[in-house]
C-alpha cells in the first residue's frame, strides 16, 4: 500500500488510524531501560555513516516514513509529527538508530524503524540521505508570538553555542537543525528532555535548561519556531514531492 499517496494532506487522526492498523498485525515494543545514552559506542550508527547512500533505495524506504512524516517530510503543523526534511543526515542517523536500539523511546515509530521493516545499516544510510535532501516547508507551526523578545534573549544566552545564531545546528556534533520546526513538537520534546524522558538527549542541554520556567520554555521555543531556513533549503511555493504522485 502506498501510504504516501493515501495520506497526503490528511488529518493527524487519520494518520494515527493508519499507524494503529499497521501495527495491529504484529506490534513490536522497544527494549525497556532507564539508562541514558547520548552516544552509544560501536553501534550501527557508525556503520551507516560510512556507507555510500543509494538514492533509489532511500526513496523506496521513505515510503514507510511518509505515512507519518508526509511525502514531503514536513510532518504536521500541529506538531504531531516533526518536520524532518532538510535535517542533517548525521542527526537523522543518530535518532533513527537510537530508536532502533532502544536509546530513545518512541513507541509510535519503533515498529516501523526496525530492520525487519526498513532494512539494515545500508537502508538507514539510504533513507537518511533521501530525507536530508528534501526541501523544507515554507510554513511551520508557531507559537502565540506574545513573548518573543524574552525568547530571543534566552536563545542568545543559552542556545546559540550549539544550535547557532540561525538555528542551523552542527552536523559534525549531531546538533539538530531547528530552523522551521513545528512549535508544538519543540515544546513536547523540550519537556521530555527536561524530565529525562528523552534518554538520548545531550547532557549539556539537559543541564542548560533544567532551571527554565514555563514562561522561559514557551518563549524561547516560540522564538525558535519562527527561525526560517535559508531560501536555498526551502521548497518552492506549491511544491509537492514528485516521487510520490
Amino acid at each position: 500500500m502506498r501510504y504516501s499517496v493515501l495520506l497526503s494532506g490528511v488529518s493527524a487522526a487519520a494518520v494515527f488510524a493508519v499507524v494503529s492498523l499497521a501495527g495491529a498485525a504484529g506490534p513490536a515494543q522497544a527494549p525497556q531501560s532507564d539508562k541514558r545514552v547520548w552516544m552509544s559506542e560501536g553501534s550501527e550508527r557508525d556503520e551507516a555513516l560510512k556507507l555510500k547512500p543509494d538514492h533509489n533505495n532511500g526513496r523506496d524506504v521513505y515510503e514507510v516514513c511518509s505515512a507519518c512524516h508526509m511525502p514531503e517530510g514536513w510532518g504536521l503543523t500541529d506538531g504531531t509529527f516533526p518536520q524532518i526534511a532538510g535535517q542533517h543526515r548525521t542527526v537523522l542517523i543518530k535518532q533513527l538508530e537510537d530508536i532502533r536500539e532502544g536509546n530513545r523511546d518512541n513507541p509510535t515509530m519503533y515498529p516501523f524503524a526496525l530492520p525487519s521493516e526498513i532494512g539494515g545499516a545500508q537502508s538507514v544510510a539510504d533513507v537518511t540521505e533521501y530525507i536530508a535532501k528534501l526541501p523544507m516547508a515554507r510554513d511551520n507551526g508557531v507559537g502565540k508570538g506574545d513573548d518573543l523578545e524574552h525568547g530571543k534573549k534566552l536563545y542568545a544566552d543559552n542556545c546559540v553555542r550549539c544550535h547557532g545564531v540561525d538555528g542551523a545546528g552542527d552536523a559534525e556534533k549531531y546538533y539538530p537543525r531547528i530552523q522551521g520546526q513545528h512549535y508544538n513538537y519543540l515544546v513536547r520534546q523540550y519537556q521530555w528532555i527536561k524530565e529525562g524522558r528523552r534518554r538520548n538527549a545531550n547532557p549539556d542541554m539537559m543541564e542548560q535548561i533544567k532551571n527554565f520556567s514555563e514562561r522561559d520554555t514557551l518563549a524561547v521555543l516560540d522564538f525558535v519556531s519562527r527561525i526560517k531556513p535559508p531560501a536555498e533549503l526551502m521548497a518552492p511555493e506549491g511544491w509537492t514531492n514528485p516521487d510520490f504522485k
